[in-house]
């Protein structure tokens, strides 16, 4: 850090009390306590993105709620302003604190296990139970139970179901006998199990556990005061929520408690001026803001720390998208693959720019979420890939990709689609670059025609010419790559710079160099004469001369939406 007087940025720290304690930066979100109070039902369900400070936010409540509140913890934080709320309910109550997002096992049995020790480690927090005075003897053999260690090796806790399904509501009940105070649980990253059950193959055991643990918890528990869970997707009442009325939802569409989660501008701007960034404001906009929960705009918190922190060190690094490191981007690979002409269509608005209109379901099931194109929209819209813009109506939404970042994902994943989907075509594909080697540049155009008639184009509006060469440039690439006998090079220093693509063919000792350009104006004969004439200024066939390449094949390729042309020359 270029200034060593200032708070370090919380990178990866999701512990409310570390944050405070050890001097990080922390954005002040207390404020939240008031409102989840003034608003709350029995039953309290958070739904926002994966990186939105969820845990953190669950991490503030448990500390400010829980017996034996260290209150130094909010001095100087907005909640301490409110001093009646503050005596009423700072340190009052036992807090059952638990987070599901370990919970991913590849079996099931993995699964229960990892489930044993997230509830088996909270119940440990209360060992003072087995010498509290108003705990019968019976009671306390029951809390055992939680905390009994697994002597078979399958896991750490040793719970059989009905313990494990009971736990909460058994811990919830004992601790309200032992301070004479209702319970409050809190459940982070509720889902998390339920979607690694759908993903690894077990999901209605998992679903059956769920369903079990949270009804007991949450609907027949006289022992509790209120319940906040949060989680990605709001899973329908039907799969895991029988029966359960006294729940109230924060979904992304409601005002309430809507800036709690996420940053906003005043809040990115605070931050960027402390650390001396401020002309830094901007391109932070441009790549991490956009998202519209209920009545407010965000950032993605997750984003803004994490280019935040990387500044200090390089004043002048460009913005990146640091979600590809903590997702699998499966929704946008689901949506490629469902997608019918229309969808193509509705894809190609997305990314120049445009929004749609879709009507979007907050209710789902991970069973059922990629059943239909329908389902699909809804998640990417509950997973932060698509945010709304304007006011909807009823379940419908105009949605759009809310920044660069989440735009460089959809191109990224464009491509890697477009890809996989010529390869399915292994004989024209064997074809195409064939064309290139006898320098044909009719059948390449041709070819390479067809494959973005079947897919998806990058349409001539709100994505910079850059970004539309980098796209077409590697959709080629990766094309030219199929020919694992051929040595395909990107962006490789050769002559006066870098060539966009060389190819060197050992046993015809021929080299090919390729510029890719985008034609913004359609003429995409000029482009391809100004992408030959580049290769001849700088050189670029220089470096395959120097590797033995007796035959030199130069390439200017052009493209356009859905057009491209091809114009070769050769030494």
């Amino acid at each position: 850090m270029h200034d060593t007087g200032k708070k370090m940025l919380p990178i990866g720290i999701e512990d409310f009390k570390e944050i405070c304690t050890d001097e990080y930066y922390y954005v002040d979100k207390t404020a939240m306590i008031k409102d989840l109070l003034r608003r709350r039902g029995k039953v309290n369900l958070f739904t926002r993105p994966r990186r939105f400070g969820k845990s953190l936010n669950m991490g503030m409540l448990k500390c400010f709620f829980e017996t034996g509140c260290e209150r130094s913890l909010f001095r100087g934080l907005k909640i301490s302003e409110e001093t009646a709320l503050c005596e009423k309910y700072m340190g009052k109550f036992p807090v059952i604190s638990v987070s599901l997002k370990s919970v991913c096992g590849s079996d099931y049995t993995t699964a229960r296990s990892l489930m044993c020790s997230a509830i088996g480690n909270e119940a440990m927090r209360f060992y003072e139970l087995l010498s509290g005075s108003r705990i019968t003897e019976e009671e306390k053999e029951i809390y055992r139970q939680l905390i009994t260690v697994d002597r078979t090796g399958q896991g750490i806790y040793a719970m059989s179901d009905a313990v494990l399904m009971g736990s909460l509501r058994t811990l919830s009940v004992l601790l309200e006998k032992h301070y004479g105070r209702k319970t409050i649980i809190l459940i982070d990253e509720y889902d998390v199990p339920l979607a690694k059950a759908k993903e690894q193959g077990y999901y209605e055991q998992m679903l059956l556990l769920l369903r079990n643990l949270f009804e007991q918890a949450l609907k027949t528990n006289d022992s509790l005061h209120f319940a906040v869970l949060t989680g990605c997707l709001r899973v329908s009442k039907e799969s895991i929520f029988t029966g359960l009325n006294n729940m109230k939802v924060f979904s992304v569409t409601d005002e309430d408690c809507s800036s709690y989660f996420g940053f906003t501008h005043a809040e990115v701007k605070e931050m960027l001026e402390y650390y001396g960034l401020d002309s830094k404001y901007d391109i932070m906009k441009e790549w991490y803001d956009g998202y519209r929960f209920g009545d407010t705009d965000v950032y993605c918190p997750w984003d803004v720390v994490s280019y935040t922190d990387e500044l200090l060190v390089k004043p002048m690094l460009s913005p990146k998208d640091y979600w590809k490191n903590t997702s699998s981007n499966e929704a946008v690979r689901k949506l490629l693959e469902k997608a019918s002409s229309g969808t193509r269509d509705e894809i190609e608005r997305l990314i120049s720019g445009e929004a749609v209109r879709k009507a979007v379901n907050e209710e789902l099931t991970y069973k059922e979420l990629y059943d239909n194109i329908e389902n699909v929209w809804s998640l990417l819209f509950a997973a932060g890939y698509l945010t709304q813009r304007g006011e909807g109506e009823g379940n419908m939404r105009w949605l759009a990709i809310p920044n660069k970042e989440i735009h460089s994902i959809f191109m990224v994943q464009i491509r890697d689609w477009m890809q996989v989907k010529a390869r399915e075509n292994g004989a024209r594909l064997h074809t195409f670059c064939e064309a290139f080697l006898h320098a044909d540049g009719e059948k390449v155009q041709a070819i390479f025609s067809e494959y973005l008639n079947e897919t998806v184009s990058v349409r001539d509006t709100a994505v910079r010419k850059v970004l539309k060469e980098n796209f077409y440039h590697g959709f080629l690439l990766g094309l030219l790559r199929f020919r694992e006998d051929w040595k395909v090079m990107s962006n490789r220093e050769s002559g006066k710079g870098y060539a966009d693509i060389m190819i060197e063919i050992f046993p015809e000792k021929t080299g090919i160099v390729i510029e890719v350009k985008y034609a913004g104006d359609g003429d995409l004969k000029a482009a391809c004469k100004a992408a030959i004439r580049q290769t001849e200024q700088e050189e670029y066939a220089r470096q395959l001369q120097l590797d033995g390449m007796r035959k030199i094949i130069k390439c200017g390729f052009a493209c356009h939406v859905k057009e491209c042309m091809a114009v070769f020359e050769q030494d």
